[in-house]
């Protein structure tokens, strides 16, 4: 399995934690979503129960080969000494890409009958939850934590969290925390051109921006003309919009139901926009930034949760986007 570009830190901290006499029992890979936390984890992941059932028989890193038992069994979905916990299609979406909002505690509670018996290939296995945050709370988290406090044998837990500091502080002294930090800007060009290997370079630079380190979220963008989106919200920063031209050609563009992705981006990107333009600021210039953006965040969430007028609420985030103009 090929490792995520970036984080060489965190996956040699790794790595040498394997190779050592003891493993702890429960780590925690915490960083921003997207950026190769969940790939690197079922890479270890794999790693670890390979070298559990045949010790030194593979090189040094991660890469298990492809006609190795443990990696035919996890692609199967069969390795009996493997789980992953992760959110699960609604039952009420026959589509199946409608996932349910959290991990909730019957689960967690399915995990108790694999517990009660010892690994079936080797002394060990392993639990990968993916995120840690979608943990149902309290009943979801609490039965979990039992098993972290008094882990069944031979058992390493891989949890992944997006914002660590919201977990209960109980789950996360249990674990050995493990940092991913956001890319660089030339590891995210690379990726995204390994990805999307027709898209201009103004589309590329767009997408880097509003990644901000995560390669996952930059993708997510991908094919929505996110250039032209802040092409135009560049334009109506400088001059201010004055004539409101701008901002009505924009809302009524993304208030048609075929923009729905666009305007789910624009969302998104707007607030972004707005912080990005305060980093150059200074005094009142850096104050108007600040409350514009702090305004444009929450009326994103208002859209969202309240389902907002698309059109009216593209206007009003482009006019919070005007403030910035000199």
């Amino acid at each position: 399995m090929t490792l995520p570009v970036g984080n060489d830190a965190a996956h040699a901290a790794f790595a040498a934690a394997m190779s050592g006499d003891t493993l702890h029992h429960a780590w925690l890979f915490a960083g921003p979503e997207g950026i190769g936390k969940a790939t690197f984890a079922r890479a270890a992941a794999m790693r670890l129960l390979a070298d559990a059932a045949a010790p030194g028989t593979l090189p040094p890193g991660f890469d298990v080969p492809e006609h190795h038992q443990t990696r035919r069994l996890i692609g199967a979905g069969s390795h009996p000494d493997y789980r992953e916990l992760k959110r699960l299609p609604k039952e009420s979406d026959k589509t199946g890409q409608e996932l349910a909002r959290s991990i909730p505690i019957a689960q967690v509670r399915a995990l108790l009958p694999m517990f009660a018996m010892k690994p079936s290939l080797s002394p060990r296995r392993v639990v990968l939850i993916d995120a840690i945050d979608d943990v149902e709370r309290p009943g979801a988290s609490n039965a979990l934590l039992k098993s972290l406090e008094e882990p069944p044998a031979g058992t390493i837990f891989i949890l992944i969290s997006h914002a660590p500091g919201r977990l209960l502080p109980t789950i996360r002294s249990r674990c050995r925390l493990l940092r991913f930090d956001p890319l660089g800007e030339s590891d995210m060009a690379r990726i995204v051109r390994e990805h999307l290997g027709k898209a201009d370079d103004a589309e590329v630079a767009a997408l880097v921006r509003a990644g901000a380190g995560s390669p996952g979220r930059a993708l997510g963008f991908a094919g929505l003309d996110l250039a032209a989106l802040d092409a135009v919200l560049a334009a109506i920063a400088q001059d201010g919009d004055r004539s409101n031209a701008r901002r009505v050609k924009l809302a009524k563009a993304l208030a048609l139901k075929a923009a729905q992705p666009r305007y789910e981006a624009f969302l998104d990107r707007a607030p972004a926009f707005i912080a990005e333009s305060a980093r150059d600021r200074h005094g009142e210039r850096l104050r108007v930034a600040l409350d514009s953006y702090d305004t444009a965040r929450a009326l994103s969430a208002s859209a969202r949760g309240l389902s907002l007028d698309a059109q009216g609420t593209v206007y009003e985030m482009a006019g919070l986007v005007a403030t910035l103009a000199k």
